[in-house]
């Protein structure tokens, strides 16, 4: 190895493996390019602890390196000294590398490539394009596998013009051909005017970045008061749910001390009461043993002599004096605590309630402006009106609409509707012909048994199964109005509404933000039930009338 190679060696970054460039040095003496050592560095940032890539010895904080400049003069004058004229192996052209074309044996891997010459050309072989004259007006661009395209291929020709009329590019042969008369100009003019279109582009892009990095400032704000808001309801509610938890644990062991003491004060007496009984009989089996042995003897003195002393009994406790009462010792005190459970089921069921209306009223900043709050009076309501009517084809046959198609009333008999795909078959429903978005509000006058629903337009149509059935399915959501009561039904589970009764059933949609809500609707405005959920398509009214009639309302 000769010195020229040897030095190269030693001035090649152990990176990139090739001549130092802007090259700096660690702490640890080695050195490296500049942007090489950086790069290899920016993807430790994460862990924040960076390493030399050749001894592995850590820095804590990011080193911040100066370049060497006595490195740098050294590279700088050891090409001129011919440095290069022995290359490493890593400046040979390898599979993925453009080679260059003039080198013979094994190629050296091309540092330009020439849109005149249409060839590649290694630091040696492109010194004529920096001294010949001929040569310094070529067009030099980073090394291309592709220059090959800039040939015509019809003409053997570089394709220096462009066709506008046919948008392709041309040799100047092709415009004396076939592209004679065309809108044409040269490559460089094309290129100019579409950069200038490209530098348009890029402005509208730059912009739109601008936009949309102010915008995700904005929503990672509102990420950020969101998350701080809900962190501080979760600590709050665990401080109180756990000094309710410790409430509860002090009144439990209030009960359970205040029964024991009850239980051992009723009981001792009972125990004492117990032994004294227990005493006895044992002197009685005693005593009747003694008498049993007198009874069987023979010796008619001995009887009459042991008799007398035998045959007097102590005073006993008789049955009769003891009170026996009722096994009902601490029903009171199971009674009052159920109550209290009860109570307590109650008071929570119903904040619980307010917890979960409070919770799905969360306002999301999104790249509109905020939406407007969901509506509080029925004159608020009124706003969102839409004139629904009922869609014919739709209809089961023994429902009759009327009305311009907005009363829909049960008969007996079937009425004579044409065939059709989208009708009701089983259940006596009907649809609305208008599909809803958006924010929509609408009212039912409802008489007999009647189910008021929205659903998505595939919902089912044809049996009786829940798949065709408002409230049966996760394809609709239905109040039924029955016997002067309400139900909500959704994917076949039944929840009991309560509320005031009224003819009048309102219906409130917000279909971006999941809301559904109804309200009986008389002299005021109640509402019954809220559903917050995601709706993936557009929904249709429905109406399900089992007896009666219902009409949707003209409220414009």
């Amino acid at each position: 190895m000769d010195q020229n190679q040897l030095d190269r060696e030693r001035l090649c970054c152990s990176i990139c493996l090739d001549l130092l460039k802007d090259p700096v040095t660690t702490s640890c003496g080695h050195s490296y390019c500049m942007n090489c050592i950086r790069s290899h560095w920016d993807t430790q940032d994460v862990k924040r602890v960076y390493s030399c890539p050749q001894c592995m010895k850590t820095f804590t904080p990011r080193p911040d390196l100066g370049k060497n400049t006595m490195l740098a003069d050294l590279v700088e004058e050891l090409k001129k000294t011919g440095l290069q004229a022995a290359p490493a192996d890593h400046c040979y052209a390898g599979p993925e590398d453009v080679a260059c074309d003039v080198c013979t044996g094994r190629k050296l891997r091309a540092s330009k490539s020439c849109l005149q010459c249409l060839a590649s050309y290694c630091e040696k072989h492109l010194q004529p394009h920096f001294e010949a004259a001929p040569f310094k007006k070529h067009k030099l661009v980073e090394p291309s596998k592709k220059l090959q395209e800039n040939v015509c291929s019809r003409h053997d020709e570089v394709m220096n013009m462009f066709c506008r009329t046919d948008q392709q590019s041309i040799c100047y042969l092709c415009l004396m051909d076939e592209h004679k008369g065309h809108d044409t100009v040269s490559a460089a003019a094309e290129r100019t005017e579409r950069q200038r279109e490209l530098e348009g582009s890029r402005l509208n892009i730059q912009q739109r970045i601008q936009d949309r990095e102010k915008d995700v400032k904005l929503l990672q704000q509102e990420v950020e008061a969101i998350n701080g808001s809900a962190d501080k309801a979760v600590e709050h509610s665990e401080e109180m749910f756990t000094e309710l938890i410790r409430l509860m644990e002090k009144r439990r062991s209030d009960v359970k001390q205040q029964v024991r003491s009850q239980q051992e004060t009723e009981v001792s007496p009972v125990k004492e009461l117990q032994e004294k009984l227990e005493q006895e009989i044992t002197e009685l089996k005693r005593r009747d043993a003694e008498l049993q042995k007198l009874a069987h003897t023979e010796d008619h003195n001995q009887f009459l002599q042991d008799y007398p002393s035998l045959s007097r009994l102590s005073g006993s406790t008789h049955s009769s004096s003891i009170k026996t009462r009722p096994l009902r010792f601490f029903e009171d005190v199971t009674a009052a605590v159920s109550g209290v459970r009860d109570k307590l089921q109650d008071v929570l069921r119903e904040g619980w309630t307010n917890i979960s209306q409070t919770g799905t009223e969360v306002d999301v900043l999104l790249s509109q402006p905020r939406p407007e709050p969901e509506p509080k009076t029925r004159a608020e309501f009124l706003k969102y009106s839409r004139d629904i009517t009922l869609d014919p084809n739709t209809a089961n046959a023994c429902l009759l609409l009327s009305d311009g198609n907005r009363k829909a009333t049960f008969m007996d008999q079937h009425q004579s509707y044409s065939s059709h795909p989208d009708r009701f078959t089983g259940w006596t429903q009907v649809l609305s012909r208008e599909s809803l978005t958006g924010r929509c509000y609408w009212e039912v006058e409802q008489r007999g048994t009647v189910y008021v629903a929205v659903t998505y337009k595939d919902i089912s149509r044809v049996g009786r199964s829940n798949e065709c059935m408002f409230g049966g399915n996760d394809k609709s959501w239905s109040l039924d109005c029955v016997n002067n009561s309400y139900n909500f039904w959704f994917n076949n589970v039944k929840t009991p509404v309560s509320g005031p009764q009224s003819s009048r059933v309102g219906v409130y949609l917000d279909h971006s933000a999941g809301i559904l809500s109804f309200y009986s609707i008389s002299k005021t405005m109640t509402l019954l039930h809220r559903v917050q959920t995601t709706f993936t398509q557009p929904l249709h009214a429905g109406l399900c009338v089992c007896c009666g009639s219902a009409e949707l309302l003209g409220l414009k």
